[in-house]
């Protein structure tokens, strides 16, 4: 079996958010942690260096003003041998100032007064240097202290020779150097004083005390010979400073070696702080990153509650809304603003809100103003009206609580609002729904009506036509001989004829109620357009004599050919007249006159289009949105089932039944299409006209 190895970054990316969070915490805290000891251990380090600089500095200045006072004190030894031949000199005068001079400066061991060729003519020793042997061979001095008498004498300036070792008894001995001051009377060389200076008696002179209780001085050569050396201390070589001291003819280098040692890094007192305040902030940051881990976690925690929280909201279909004690708006969700088509920032902090309607303004002030007092009692739900950004109005259902804070104090109102429009509109669906039920079941009852009458009438219609086609038969016929009565037997003839004519139209009339009641296939016939309009007419100019109102056919010539059920067409005509007469008929308007206008054309190839015209005041919008709704009327004793057959009857002939204005903007249209007849027609009865209906 060949193991599937999953590639490392697909395993790395396919760690849990939770681990892959852990390591780049880790991470950063171990980059923090490396920057803490970086950092305390630059801090140290700066703090050592600053205690070695601050050592070495205080060497520096202890050096330089070592030399300072070494150079001061060589220059009054020059200064006082100077004086010693601002006047005549005699042995007596130099012998008693030479001793004065030797008093005051210890660091002179002795002062000779030699003559122009170098011979020694007096000599004063000191009496602290008594130890020092007597006067030196003329061979020793010529190459030290003679040359540097000679160099005085041609420059007529004091001059220092080189040092040299002096011997002393107990094979001890010091480094001295000796100074030649020339003496010149009226510019001619008579000689010179020379005094022999102790190094190491100068350093001390030289030297302050509180220096050498901290630093072991020197003065060594340019090689790092020592020379001379004050004081009892011993420099331990960590701090080391050197200051020239630079003469004529003698060049020596003051050294002060410190004897302090070189500072740790716990022994001194800044470095034990910065230990302590580094000890100290490390707990600190500790104490700090525990409470960043709480704060984070109840942050995390605060911020799944906000995130549930919101994700409730968002969820909600319900509309929530807070208000302060003043009325202004706190807080809306989602749901709330898709509600009334507002944003947050548009509600929030209206105080009178937009979806108030303007006629409704007042009422919801007094309704906020009792809730204010506490008279409303909470949690109870009332009903009331929102306007959309459109300006649209919907209902809706309002419960109120109160908002409390964390004190149990009342800061405001929370509202759920539930948006009555779907339950609105499914209530009215369901009434449509149950009062279409309700037509169909009265369309079913008068259906088993019509099937019923249709059946009870036809006996007696078929009673009343045998009874008239007897009443023709026992009268004499028309070639007779007519008696003296004759107008009134025509008139009865008429009368009969007309009677049984109903009769069979009233029976054709309720087998095609029948018929449209069962659905069937009609009987079509192929008729010519005026042929059911003049069917009808006699029964509509009565109707119209009634109401005072014309009656005008107007009818393409030659009428176009239709194919339609005859009795069912003539239905249509005659309760389209008979609406446009009673519509005229209740017009209070006596200054227009009452037209009615029958006609028929054709459209197209296809179709032929009847028309019924009336001048009365037209449909209102309101009426004529449910005009053909079954069981709408608007009269008194009207079923509202006229207008829904007629259309019915038009659509199974496949046409179609619409209405509109009048052509001056007064009265109604009513048209309705046929289907033009594709056979030519039998040659129809000529009409008869001539008589007025009853």
């Amino acid at each position: 079996m060949v193991e599937r190895v999953m590639p490392v970054s697909q395993s790395f990316s396919g760690r849990p958010a939770w681990r892959r969070w852990n390591v780049r915490r880790a991470g950063i805290w171990l980059a923090l942690a490396l920057l803490l000891v970086a950092m305390e251990s630059s801090l140290l380090w700066l703090t050592w260096q600053n205690e070695r600089n601050r050592l070495q500095d205080a060497t520096e200045q202890a050096a330089a003003r070592a030399a300072i006072e070494v150079r001061r004190r060589l220059a009054d030894a020059s200064g006082a041998l100077q004086a010693l031949l601002w006047s005549p000199l005699t042995e007596r005068r130099f012998q008693e100032e030479a001793i004065e001079t030797l008093r005051r400066r210890p660091e002179l061991a002795r002062i000779e007064w030699r003559d122009a060729r170098f011979g020694l003519r007096a000599e004063v020793r000191s009496a602290l240097r008594s130890a020092m042997p007597g006067p030196l061979p003329r061979e020793a001095l010529k190459s030290d202290a003679e040359a540097a008498c000679l160099t005085a004498q041609r420059f007529g300036i004091p001059v220092y020779s080189r040092s040299y070792f002096v011997p002393q008894q107990g094979g001890l001995g010091g480094e001295v150097v000796d100074l030649c001051v020339p003496q010149i009377i009226e510019g001619e060389v008579r000689g010179a004083l020379v005094a022999t200076l102790v190094l190491s008696v100068l350093l001390e002179q030289a030297t302050p005390n509180e220096l050498m209780r901290d630093h072991e001085v020197m003065l060594v050569e340019s090689d790092g010979t020592r020379l001379a050396r004050a004081g009892s201390q011993r420099g331990l070589g960590a701090f080391r400073a050197d200051r020239l001291v630079d003469l004529d003819n003698f060049t020596a280098l003051l050294r002060l070696d410190s004897t302090a040692a070189r500072p740790s890094l716990l022994s001194h007192v800044g470095s034990s702080l910065v230990l302590a305040l580094s000890a100290a902030l490390c707990l600190v940051i500790g104490l700090l990153a525990l409470d960043v881990r709480r704060r984070a976690a109840a942050e995390r925690e605060l911020a799944e509650a906000l995130a549930f929280r919101k994700a409730m909201e968002n969820s909600l279909v319900t509309g929530l809304r807070a208000r302060n004690l003043d009325g202004a708006i706190t807080y809306v969700n989602r749901a709330f603003c898709q509600m009334v088509g507002w944003s947050e920032a548009e509600l929030r902090g209206a105080d009178d809100p937009p979806y108030w309607p303007p006629e409704l303004r007042d009422t919801y002030r007094r309704r906020h103003a009792e809730r204010q007092a506490g008279d409303a009692p909470p949690r109870e739900g009332h009903e009331t009206v929102f306007m959309r950004h459109d300006g649209e109005r919907f209902p809706v259902l309002i419960f109120e609580a109160p908002l409390l804070d964390s004190r149990g104090r009342r800061t405001g109102w929370m509202s759920s609002v539930l948006d009555l429009t779907a339950q609105r509109r499914a209530e009215d669906f369901s009434r449509q729904q149950q009062e279409k039920l309700q037509a169909s079941a009265r369309l079913a009852t008068m259906g088993e009506m019509a099937t019923l009458l249709s059946h009870e009438l036809n006996q007696p219609l078929a009673a009343i036509a045998s009874y008239a086609h007897g009443s023709l038969n026992l009268l004499p016929g028309a070639d007779s001989d007519v008696p003296a009565d004759a107008d009134t037997q025509l008139m009865i003839r008429q009368a009969l004829v007309r009677v049984a004519e109903q009769a069979d139209r009233a029976g054709r009339v309720i087998r095609s109620v029948h018929q449209f009641v069962r659905r069937r296939e009609r009987l079509r016939e192929n008729l010519r357009a005026h042929e059911p309009i003049e069917a009808v007419l006699p029964l509509v100019r009565l109707a119209a004599r009634r109401c005072h109102a014309q009656v005008v056919v107007d009818v393409a010539q030659p009428p176009p050919r239709v194919s339609c059920d005859r009795t069912m067409v003539e239905q249509v005509l005659l309760n389209l007249a008979r609406n446009g007469l009673q519509a005229m008929e209740a017009d209070v308007d006596a200054g227009i006159e009452r037209l009615l206008t029958l006609g028929a054309e054709m459209v197209d190839e296809r179709w032929v289009a009847f028309r019924v015209e009336d001048s009365g005041p037209g449909i209102p919008e309101e009426v004529a949105r449910q005009l053909f709704t079954p069981f709408f009327t608007t009269k008194a004793e009207g079923m509202g089932i006229g207008l829904s057959m007629c259309r019915t009857v038009v659509e199974q002939h496949g046409g179609t039944l619409t209405f509109g204005p009048g052509r001056d903007g007064r009265g109604t249209i009513f048209r309705f299409t046929l289907p033009v007849s594709s056979t030519p027609p039998a040659p129809p009865a000529s009409p008869d006209l001539t008589g007025d209906t009853p």
